[in-house]
């Protein structure tokens, strides 16, 4: 079991300067950190990756699908072909972080809507640019894990149901579905009841609260999401996704409007034990 934490709480773009950040994260115990993908040259995340290395502390990549005529879903095939070499870029950077998951909603751009729910047309699509971006993958030895949303942020896939069919889809051995506490609250009848159907299909896990702050300081009942995943004998990433107001334009786009905590200290300490613990009582 890897413990990690996302460090878009602070950046879109980590650089030198986010260092000692990721330092203080080593100290409190994690295993790793997940860098944000979402600009920059592969180059950038060479030299970034040697630097984790050499610190001792390993790596998961995250990026969306930005738009802008890039889309897995899109009837156009020039926009999947551009989806697929954007969906290359986010498997090059992550490997060069030394990443083994490059995980997001990269099926669809966010707050795309067509008002209704995906067509089996759209599912094809994805499917096959999905297929193709984890044969890529392939080659660094990375996985693939899609992440469904809530239904205010895409329409392709909201549940956990919707996200293993596309894996089975999909076919490959080295694409899976990230599992999100905050979107299958909104969701799933039963957050933790989908964990032993979908197991096989789970690639990766997000751990973040009802409202994206301080994990444990809501509602959502993390320990039987911890015992289902133990349960079912998943060992990859357990890694908290948490959103500040820090940066405006992140604020804007996971809809942040208030403060959610003190002290990002408060996030990553109280995050860390909440894993931690959790997984050490789980039952297996």
């Amino acid at each position: 079991m890897k413990l990690g934490f996302n460090l878009l709480l602070w950046t879109s773009h980590v650089t030198d300067a986010h260092w000692p950040i990721i330092e203080r994260l080593k100290a409190t115990g994690y295993d790793g950190v997940e860098i944000p993908l979402f600009e920059g040259e592969v180059s950038h995340y060479e030299a970034l990756g040697k630097r984790l290395a050499a610190a001792g502390i390993a790596t998961s990549g995250i990026g969306v699908m930005p738009g802008d005529g890039k889309s897995a879903v899109s009837s156009d095939a020039a926009e999947r072909a551009a989806a697929l070499e954007h969906l290359k870029w986010l498997i090059d950077c992550t490997a060069a972080i030394g990443g083994d998951i490059c995980a997001g909603p990269f099926h669809q751009p966010l707050g795309e809507f067509t008002g209704a729910g995906p067509t089996e047309d759209e599912l094809a699509y994805c499917a096959d640019v999905h297929r193709a971006a984890a044969e890529h993958a392939r080659q660094y030895d990375i996985t693939l894990a899609v992440e469904p949303l809530n239904r205010f942020e895409c329409y392709v896939l909201n549940t956990a149901t919707q996200a293993a069919d596309l894996v089975r889809r999909v076919g490959a051995d080295n694409y899976g579905y990230l599992y999100d506490t905050f979107h299958f609250n909104i969701e799933e009848n039963d957050i933790a009841g989908v964990i032993p159907k979908t197991i096989a299909e789970i690639s990766h896990v997000h751990i973040s609260e009802n409202n994206r702050g301080v994990p444990g300081a809501g509602h959502i009942q993390f320990q039987p999401v911890f015992d289902a995943l133990k349960s079912a004998g998943y060992d990859g990433w357990l890694t908290i996704e948490a959103f500040g107001s820090a940066l405006p334009d992140l604020a804007a786009a996971t809809r942040i409007w208030r403060p959610l905590f003190t002290d990002p200290t408060d996030v990553y300490e109280k995050g860390f034990a909440l894993m931690r613990d959790g997984w050490d009582n789980a039952r297996a």
